[in-house]
């Protein structure tokens, strides 16, 4: 192989590292909370992620650092599914990044920006979430909850077969999940297990490349000051995602963990604003990353 299409080939690679490990790296403090039937929210949310990419030894690139910032627009709307509480969230990101590193020892940095792949959340609390209205929502009290949802994300994003370097990962994505909290007075402790599911990339520079599944894990501890003011301390862990390329295994299993913490600020009864700050505490290989959320929330419907 000519050696610049050595180097861009490995640079492709370091690309594909930060988003396949991305999704997995996901922080979701009350991601089963209630909120009373037919209330809608729109979302805008800014996230800067700086910091390493750590590669098997065995591979030949040193000093390898991204900063990817994205935007996401969504939409969520809770529902009533068959007297539970459920909702829909849709999502939808432009991502703008770059990495750089040295490969082979030769100093190389590519940019890219663009529409990433949106994603569709339906979920729906199984236990201790009854479907209500504003006036029952009023009055209830949090003990038990049990929650499962569902995450698709379609192959819409920024994608040209003809570049090693691409924002959308031209596979669909798919997430079950299972999340159990108990609220105890102000207090509430949340568990989360789900796996990240992925079909095949077909058109990998010509070659076929498939991922093996990324099983996380989740724990929030979250502090209600008052409705709307809250605090949290979040950590993960997700180990799995393999990659093949034409049935040639990849060096890159992962067993990582992150920490961080989530403040949610209410203004006024529509809207609020949320800050979230995370690190990585745990990487083997991957993207090691300190990321910083700002969310702005708008709510309405439902009676509010």
């Amino acid at each position: 192989m000519p050696r610049p299409l050595g180097l861009l080939l490995r640079l492709g690679a370091v690309w594909a590292f930060a988003s396949v490990f991305l999704p997995a790296q996901q922080l979701e403090p009350r991601a089963y909370s209630i909120s009373p039937v037919g209330v809608n929210a729109f979302l805008v949310t800014f996230t800067t992620m700086a910091g390493d990419i750590n590669f098997d030894p065995t591979f030949p690139v040193e000093d390898v650092s991204a900063t990817i910032n994205t935007v996401h627009v969504g939409f969520f709307r809770s529902v009533d599914f068959f007297g539970r509480s459920g909702s829909i969230a849709v999502v939808a990101p432009y991502t703008a990044g770059s990495i750089q590193g040295l490969v082979l020892g030769e100093f190389v940095k590519v940019h890219r920006s663009g529409l990433a792949d949106p994603a569709v959340r339906l979920a729906v609390n199984l236990y201790g979430g009854p479907a209500m209205t504003l006036e029952k929502f009023a009055g209830y009290e949090q003990n038990w909850i049990v929650g499962a949802s569902f995450v698709a994300v379609p192959p819409t994003g920024q994608y040209d077969p003809a570049r090693l370097v691409n924002i959308g990962a031209n596979r669909w994505s798919f997430k079950p999940e299972l999340g159990i909290s108990r609220t105890l007075n102000r207090w509430t402790l949340e568990w989360i297990l789900g796996a990240w599911l992925f079909t095949a990339n077909d058109n990998f520079m010509g070659s076929r490349q498939t991922q093996q599944p990324i099983g996380s894990g989740q724990m929030h501890v979250v502090y209600t000051f008052k409705p709307g003011l809250w605090a949290a301390f979040n950590a993960n862990f997700y180990v799995g995602g393999r990659t093949t390329v034409d049935g040639v295994p990849s060096f890159d299993l992962q067993r990582n963990s992150r920490v961080g913490a989530t403040f949610s600020i209410p203004l006024g009864r529509h809207h609020s604003l949320r800050v979230a700050y995370s690190t990585g505490a745990y990487t083997t290989v991957g993207a090691d990353f300190q990321a910083i959320d700002l969310a702005y929330q708008y709510v309405w419907g439902g009676g509010l």
